[in-house]
C-alpha cells in the first residue's frame, strides 16, 4: 500500500505543478505578486494532495516568530517539500536557489518573473557579488529572503555542513534573521521513490536579532536549527514508524 500511494502521490505531484504551470501563464502579463499568489496557491493544493494520498499532514509551530518584511529566512534542508511549502507562510518570499532550475523551459520561466535569486554554487568573486545585490533589492522591497544554509539536502540526523552564504548575507543585509527546523526528510526522503505517512513539524525559531559578530551569529543558527531538527527528527521517527 505504501508504493501505491507514493507511485499515485508521485504522478499526482508532477500533474498539478503541470496544471498550475500553464494555468499561470497569463500571470506573467501582470505584476510579479500576482504570480506570487498562484505559487502560493500551487504550494496548498500540493500538501493538500500529501494529505489526502499518503496520509501526511503538516503542524506548523512557533507561529508567533513569523515576522514579515524585509527579512533572511534560513532553513532546514532536507527535502524538496521546503521548497514549496515555505510559500504560504510568507507574504513575499524570494528564494535563493541554484541557477540550474532556471534554465528549465516553463518553470523557468516562472522562477525569473518572480524575482526567486539563481545563485551560481561555483562561489566565484563575481557570483558572490550577484547574490548579494539581488539580496540586497530583495529585502529592501520587503521581501523574505529564503536560504538553505547547507546548500543542498541533508537526510535527518546526517552531519550537518553549512556554507558560508548566510552568515555573508546577514552581515551584508542588516537584517534579522529567522531559523527554520523541520523533519521533512522522514516523509518526503531526498533521492527516494517513497512517501510516507505522519506529520511533517515545522518549526520557526526564535529571530536572532540583526548586528550581531559573524562567530556568534553563526554559532546562534546552527544550534537553534539543528537542536531543534534533530528533537523533531526523533519525534517524527516514533510516528513514522508507529504508522508503518
Amino acid at each position: 500500500m505504501l508504493v501505491f500511494r507514493s507511485l499515485v502521490f508521485n504522478l499526482a505531484f508532477y500533474l498539478n505543478m503541470a496544471l498550475w504551470l500553464v494555468v499561470g501563464l497569463p500571470c506573467f502579463v501582470f505584476p510579479r505578486r500576482n504570480l506570487q499568489n498562484l505559487m502560493i496557491a500551487w504550494a496548498g493544493s500540493s500538501m493538500w494532495l500529501m494529505k489526502v494520498i499518503v496520509g501526511t499532514r503538516v503542524e506548523a509551530r512557533g507561529l508567533e516568530n513569523l515576522q514579515q518584511g524585509g527579512l533572511l529566512v534560513a532553513s532546514k534542508h532536507q527535502s524538496l517539500w521546503e521548497t514549496f511549502a515555505l510559500l504560504p507562510y510568507f507574504d513575499d518570499a524570494a528564494f535563493v536557489l541554484k541557477r540550474e532550475l532556471s534554465w528549465i523551459p516553463l518553470f523557468g520561466w516562472y522562477i525569473l518573473k518572480s524575482k526567486m535569486i539563481p545563485v551560481d554554487r561555483n562561489g566565484t568573486i563575481s557570483a558572490i557579488k550577484s547574490l548579494t545585490a539581488k539580496s540586497k533589492e530583495a529585502v529592501e522591497e520587503g521581501r523574505q529572503l529564503i536560504i538553505f544554509p547547507e546548500g543542498t539536502r541533508r537526510a535527518p540526523g546526517a552531519e550537518p555542513s553549512y556554507k558560508s552564504g548566510t552568515t555573508h548575507l546577514y552581515k551584508r543585509l542588516g537584517k534579522p534573521c529567522l531559523p527554520v527546523a523541520l523533519n521533512s526528510g522522514l516523509f518526503w526522503p531526498r533521492r527516494k521513490f517513497l512517501r510516507y505517512p505522519g506529520t511533517i513539524v515545522i518549526e520557526f525559531l526564535p529571530i536572532i536579532p540583526a548586528g550581531l559578530k559573524a562567530d556568534e551569529f553563526e554559532q546562534q543558527l546552527q544550534t537553534g536549527i539543528e537542536t531543534s531538527s534533530n528533537r523533531l527528527w526523533k519525534e517524527g521517527l516514533e510516528e513514522r514508524e508507529r504508522l508503518l
